[in-house]
């Protein structure tokens, strides 16, 4: 890893973890350690976004998790998304999402398949029995809440813009190793990774992954990540046992087929896929 990885790394990393804090252009070029000017063209060269965007967009799909998956009120949402009062926090995050937050809130976790409708009918995406291929992923494991997976995202997307890999890219996946019902916050694993053609050199600190062929049950679910706690729900919950299937051995993963750098996130589609025996 040369000495601008490491600067852009070091810099999403201070993005996640002080939402709150001062996001400016100065503060992260001195995390950076460069200079304002050249800071600011290095960072849109390597991930193809300014700082700013970067910024934007990190608090936002934070503060979109933290309003489905949490009982904060909108103040506290909005102060931990760096925002100084809850009406300019509203009109940034209506401008991305099309709603208000506590619309978004009130419609819980936005796109769920377990969404109930006026009529009382639960709306459910629909779910195949599909056959997968093996994949080898180029990624960076993760260890903590879910909700933060997104900034091992980051940190592998930047690292695959400044060294041209790209073209050899075949789609970011996500593997989930634990439940996060049954397992402490602090002790969940999952791996951040992107599926890479066979023979691509992967080096530190990215790692491999090895994901086995077989039998899935594949959600397509469409909506903001925000809302894939209840489509696990649904499968683990009453899919499986209305199917007569049974989980194979292997932890489900997560297909992303578009990206929230260029995606509403009502348009988001994501494959979840649950192995299965047999």
């Amino acid at each position: 890893m040369n000495g601008y990885e490491r600067r852009l790394l070091r810099v999403i990393n201070y993005i996640h973890d002080n939402p709150d804090g001062d996001l400016s252009l100065d503060a992260l070029s001195e995390v950076a350690a460069m200079s304002r000017f050249h800071w600011h063209r290095v960072f849109h060269a390597m991930t193809g976004e300014t700082c700013a965007q970067a910024v934007r967009r990190i608090r936002l799909n934070r503060a979109a998790a933290w309003l489905v998956q949490t009982n904060w009120t909108l103040e506290k949402v909005a102060k931990s998304a760096g925002y100084p009062n809850r009406q300019s926090f509203s009109r940034v995050f209506s401008d991305a999402y099309g709603l208000p937050p506590a619309s978004f809130r009130k419609r819980g976790d936005l796109g769920s398949p377990l969404m109930k409708t006026k009529l009382g009918v639960f709306p459910m995406f629909p779910v195949e029995i599909l056959q997968q291929p093996e994949r080898r992923l180029a990624g960076v494991p993760h260890r903590g809440s879910y909700l933060e997976v997104g900034k091992s995202f980051e940190q592998v997307a930047a690292l695959f813009s400044a060294r041209g890999l790209w073209p050899n890219a075949q789609g970011m996946v996500g593997v989930y190793y634990d439940d996060p019902d049954a397992t402490a916050e602090a002790e969940l694993r999952s791996f951040a990774g992107i599926a890479v053609l066979e023979g691509v050199a992967i080096q530190a600190p990215l790692e491999p992954v090895d994901l086995p062929a077989g039998r899935y049950a594949v959600m397509h679910f469409k909506g903001p990540y925000a809302g894939l706690k209840a489509a696990y729900g649904y499968l683990y919950g009453e899919w499986l046992a209305g199917a007569g299937e049974e989980p194979g051995d292997h932890p489900p993963v997560e297909l992303y087929l578009n990206s929230p750098q260029d995606t509403a996130p009502e348009d988001l589609l994501t494959d979840v896929c649950v192995p299965l025996k047999g």
